[in-house]
């Protein structure tokens, strides 16, 4: 007796959208392209002739775009000196808060000290100090710094270095402690038991565990140092061949007659190290921004 068989038919699966997902889409594209907007804008004014720019009824196109107000910007007298003192400072930043908050969060973590809670909380309440509440009482302190060390004093770079260091490193510290938390305890013993000491352990195999939010924290003081303009201009009085390159903006303010091409057009210049910066370590930022929140 043969047995039939009836082959399955193929299950057709339909992919039925959610209203109340449909509604986070569309509110996510609507809040994007707010978002987005200005730096379109941007862009566009930066390309727009000048009478475009300068008409009462602008429009959100050109049809005849120029490269006039970005000549204008090139052309500025130390305008070359005034990107690499922002690089210099920008990556000085990076390099040093690296380096300290992720010596300070392997402390922080993996010893127990006297004081260690109180330190904790005094660095989370370091952030949540207004930037513009310490402006002057930091003037006053660089002023003193100078005198002693003239390299970290006003009118150098040294003293952004430092204020951009003591900003970033509070946030910086408590981001990398949870990285260095979710690191076992018995890979550190397996470790040992192998044969390598505290300080390989800490270079060779903790390090590049929390590589993620090492990214992150350098993301996240380049764009602070790259784009600060209140301590540029409060620090960086008198000695014009040290200003960085948000002062530079400020050549094409006039009390009459303001160049808002060439604010646009340096303003995109700015923006596109940045940019750039995100992009390549895009993924790594995520994931170490991800990682943060576990921890």
């Amino acid at each position: 007796m043969a047995v039939i068989t009836a082959k399955p038919r193929a299950a057709t699966t339909r992919r039925v959208r959610r209203p109340g997902r449909l509604v986070a889409e569309i509110v996510t594209v609507v809040v994007a392209g707010i978002v987005a907007f200005p730096l379109y804008w941007m862009v566009l004014s930066a390309f727009k002739p000048a009478g475009e720019i300068q008409t009462a009824n602008p429009k959100p196109w050109t049809l005849a775009p120029s490269l006039d107000s970005f000549q204008r910007v090139l052309t500025v007298s130390g305008f070359g000196r005034f990107f690499v003192n922002s690089l210099l400072v920008a990556l000085a930043v990076v390099v040093l808060s690296l380096l300290l908050s992720f010596l300070s969060a392997v402390a922080l973590t993996r010893f127990r000290f006297r004081g260690r809670t109180v330190l904790l909380v005094m660095i989370l309440v370091a952030q949540m100090v207004p930037v513009e509440a310490l402006t002057i009482p930091l003037f006053f302190l660089m002023r003193q710094i100078g005198a002693v060390a003239p390299a970290f004093g006003l009118n150098e770079l040294g003293s952004l270095v430092l204020v951009h260091l003591a900003f970033s490193l509070p946030f910086a510290i408590w981001m990398l402690r949870g990285f260095v938390a979710a690191v076992p305890v018995e890979l550190e013993e397996a470790a040992k038991l192998d044969g390598a000491s505290r300080m390989r352990f800490t270079w060779q195999i903790l390090f590049p565990l929390v590589a993620p939010g090492l990214v992150a924290v350098s993301v996240l003081a380049f764009i602070h140092a790259w784009n600060d303009f209140l301590f540029a201009k409060t620090f960086i009085i008198s000695k014009t061949e040290n200003q960085t390159l948000p002062q530079a903006i400020l050549v094409f303010f006039k009390p009459e007659d303001t160049d808002w091409g060439a604010v646009m057009a340096s303003s995109t210049l700015m923006t596109i190290p940045v940019l750039v910066f995100f992009v390549l370590v895009q993924r790594r930022l995520v994931a170490g921004m991800s990682g943060a929140v576990k921890g």
